[in-house]
């Protein structure tokens, strides 16, 4: 055999251990968030992704996403990819030429089911309303009066906004007395919130890995109700996705079939993540989110800064923060990293900056760093805060809350 010409040179390259900190950032951006110690470990292993072990894992992902959900549908998936992923899983099995959808949309992640279907070419009407602001049941029958849809998709929370879809439920129950299926973006909101799929009749409803969960980031979950399995199965012609064909992932989820290699690791720590849900229970883990957030706007409010969602539709997950004139977010941000290794968000447009709280970002002691980093950040701008004040208040709140604990 003659000697390989390899004309393209190695690169010489430090081992990532050599050049990333070794304090790492704490995220409190919008996602992904820390991840405790166990889901950690199991991301490291890797398992036969056919073998009894990997269908044991399956099966308890399933049991344990029916409580997350709060579901009893058969047809629950995970998916080899962002939450993204699933939500285009949602819309290339439920949507095709000729079925009509009606896109709520408030904000860049609600907005991009209209994207979705279109390209899988459905007939797209979007009822929008400006960023920031919430989409009400009384919009959406007013709309679904005038108009026949197959599908109307939504968001629980719209991450780039902070802000809360509360008519939730009364859309759901809307739509459904008008014949149409309902698509529920739970991405920043599973296990921060309740979410009741069987009970409110939701459709489909997805979610990803990396944020109220606190698992590794790259896995999603989805769960198809009877009714939208039907109509899943129904799809006429070629099926637009091989990954993303519902039908086929049953082979796997369902079976025990080959499909596509499966995530392995991240589907182990995400079984981790959801039992740790579990342990925890869904209720105390909804009153863990509420008050930690609550606690946060206290102290964002005390300190001088404003919320940008008034609180009758704020979304407890994602705080979003008014950036105060002539104040540079950006360079605030990255003084926030660099000083204290505390990493949030900006936004996709609007003048915020967003805080998250989900899954592992709610701990205490996450909240005074966090808290204390962003107002010396933004006093190094130029702003006049006082962060004293805005750490003594949200110290007082979570006192009372932990009074009440049991």
């Amino acid at each position: 055999m003659n000697p390989v010409d390899i004309s393209i040179p190695h690169p010489s390259l430090p081992p990532l251990t050599s050049v990333l900190p070794a304090e790492p950032l704490l995220l409190m951006g919008a996602g992904p968030v820390p991840v405790p110690a166990e889901v950690a470990r199991a991301g490291g292993m890797v398992i036969n992704h056919l073998g009894d072990s990997m269908n044991m894992v399956v099966r308890h992902i399933k049991e344990l996403t029916r409580y997350a959900f709060q579901t009893r549908d058969e047809h629950i998936f995970g998916v080899s990819g962002p939450a993204s992923a699933a939500m285009e899983m949602a819309v290339g099995n439920l949507l095709w030429p000729g079925r009509r959808v009606l896109v709520l949309k408030n904000g860049w992640f609600s907005g991009r089911f209209a994207e979705m279907a279109r390209g899988v070419g459905a007939e797209v009407s979007t009822l929008e309303v400006p960023e920031g602001n919430p989409v009400t049941a009384e919009m959406v029958e007013a709309r679904l009066q005038q108009e026949r849809f197959d599908v109307v998709t939504m968001v629980q929370g719209e991450t780039s906004c902070g802000v809360w879809t509360r008519d939730l439920e009364s859309i759901v129950a809307l739509a459904r007395r008008h014949g149409a299926l309902t698509v529920v973006d739970a991405v920043c909101t599973l296990t921060t919130m309740p979410l009741q799929k069987d009970q409110w009749g939701i459709d489909v409803v997805f979610t990803g890995s990396q944020k109220g969960l606190s698992s590794l980031p790259g896995v999603s979950l989805i769960a198809f109700s009877a009714a939208a399995w039907a109509v899943t199965e129904s799809r006429p012609g070629p099926r637009p996705h091989w990954c993303l064909d519902a039908v086929r992932a049953e082979g796997f989820w369902g079976r025990h079939e080959y499909h596509y290699t499966a995530p392995v690791p991240g589907l182990l720590a995400l079984h981790e993540a959801l039992r740790l849900i579990g342990e925890e229970t869904l209720e105390r883990r909804f009153e863990r989110h509420r008050q930690s957030s609550l606690a946060l706007q206290t102290g964002i409010e005390a300190m001088g800064l404003r919320l940008a969602t008034p609180a009758d539709f704020r979304l407890d997950a994602v705080v979003a923060i008014e950036v105060p004139a002539g104040i540079d977010d950006a360079r605030a941000r990255r003084y926030m990293s660099s000083m204290f290794k505390v990493e949030i968000a900006g936004a996709f447009g609007l003048n915020i900056v967003r805080i998250g709280q989900m899954g592992e970002q709610c701990r205490s002691p996450n909240l005074f760093r966090v808290l204390h980093a962003l107002g010396v950040a933004m006093n190094n701008e130029g702003a006049r805060l006082d962060l004293s004040a805005g750490m003594g208040a949200m110290e007082a709140h979570l006192a009372r809350w932990a009074e009440r604990v049991p």
